[in-house]
């Protein structure tokens, strides 16, 4: 796999797409993310870290919560994607989230 095969993967995987367009214009913590899409934390958790090592995601700040845990707030690095397949090429054209 080079590095687009799995940015196309990435973002045409159901859970991926919905996580990274969930977090264009909020940011949010994994929970929060898990509990507005209906998909379980550890795959939350699991899509996130796979998002991040693809530069689709970041964290954009951290939260600490009442018992002292730090929280990761995950905001989308793209707003927008293009994917085209003709025969043998394949090409992504990604927008950047500027906000």
């Amino acid at each position: 796999y080079d590095i687009k095969q799995r940015v196309i993967e990435a973002l045409t995987t159901t859970c991926s797409h919905a996580i990274l367009f969930s977090t264009v214009n909020v940011e949010k913590d994994a929970v929060r993310i898990a509990n507005e899409l209906q998909i379980s934390i550890s795959t939350v958790y699991k899509t996130l870290t796979n998002l991040e090592k693809l530069s689709l995601i970041e964290i954009q700040r951290f939260n600490i919560s009442d018992e002292g845990k730090k929280i990761k707030m995950y905001r989308s690095r793209i707003k927008k994607a293009d994917i085209s397949i003709n025969q043998n090429e394949s090409e992504v054209l990604l927008y950047s989230n500027k906000y």
